[in-house]
């Protein structure tokens, strides 16, 4: 796959095709929030995306959800895309961790949009993504009815 700058190269086609994704864990709360866990992710990312062609420009693993700024080849779609993402990554994630339960480490669907004209402000909410993240609040444990 060659580049010339900011289109990309097949046999016989020119394409510039951008998705930004989201999805979360099927568990939700701070399953990711592990710096361990999300090197790893990074790490099982990399390895995906060098694997089937995907190019990465941006990405943030929270504590609670994925963005990935995505070239994905005409040759995938993105329903194929995101499912290698997922089915790979939870395969490797669970096996390098055993306290996550059985099942897949992903929940069901994703979130998907191309990008066109906003690459410049997408790029920039993703990668600053951390400084907007907020503490849930606490809810008290006790189901006791207090007088």
């Amino acid at each position: 796959m060659a580049t010339n700058g900011r289109m990309y190269r097949l046999n016989h086609c020119l394409y510039l095709c951008q998705y930004h994704l989201v999805w979360t864990p099927r568990f939700r709360g701070r399953v990711m929030a592990s710096p361990y866990i999300k090197l790893e992710l990074k790490r099982i990312f990399k390895l995906i995306c060098r694997w089937k062609g995907f190019t990465v420009r941006a990405w943030h693993i929270g504590d609670e959800h994925i963005h990935l700024y995505l070239t994905i080849p005409p040759k995938h779609s993105v329903s194929f895309a995101v499912a290698v993402l997922k089915g790979k990554s939870s395969a490797w994630i669970k096996k390098k961790n055993k306290k996550i339960p059985k099942g897949s480490f992903w929940a069901r669907g994703y979130f998907v949009s191309t990008i066109g004209i906003n690459e410049y402000a997408l790029k920039k909410y993703i990668e600053h993504q951390q400084h907007q993240q907020v503490e849930p609040p606490q809810l008290p444990l006790s189901s006791q009815k207090q007088a």
